[in-house]
């Protein structure tokens, strides 16, 4: 039982730390879309880049930082499954722009150790989970 309760506490401290990693980029790019590109040194240069990066990273990030937010309540495993894909095709983007474009900046170095360690940690909490019995949903 308290493995049961261990395996749900670190696997909702997971998802919410997903969710709110991913909803801090989605505040910044729906407030200022610039201030994301920023970090990446790029200009936008029209409306419509300015348009589409708060979609993609404002309005598709809100969708699954709520989506994540929701599993952690309701569907942790489902979550955790979305989380630990999310976090590792993140990672692959960065592997595959290294083969194709060369090295990447800090940043990139930054975050490809983050995505990945947020991979790992979702496959070792899915692993950890497997004999843990979800509970019936109400």
């Amino acid at each position: 039982m308290k493995q049961k309760r261990a395996s749900i506490i670190l696997s909702r401290i997971y998802l919410f730390f997903s969710a709110a990693s991913l909803l801090m980029v989605s505040l910044m790019a729906f407030s200022n879309p610039q201030s994301v590109m920023d970090l990446v040194q790029v200009k936008l240069p029209n409306n419509d880049a300015f348009s589409s990066i708060r979609g993609v990273y404002g309005g598709v990030g809100l969708t699954i930082s709520l989506s994540l937010a929701w599993w952690a309540l309701k569907d942790i495993r489902q979550g955790i499954v979305f989380a630990t894909v999310l976090w590792g095709l993140y990672a692959v983007s960065r592997l595959m722009t290294m083969s194709v474009e060369g090295p990447l900046g800090a940043f990139g170095k930054q975050w490809l150790m983050i995505e990945s360690v947020l991979c790992i940690l979702g496959i070792a909490l899915l692993a950890a989970s497997r004999g843990v019995k979800p509970e019936p949903q109400s």
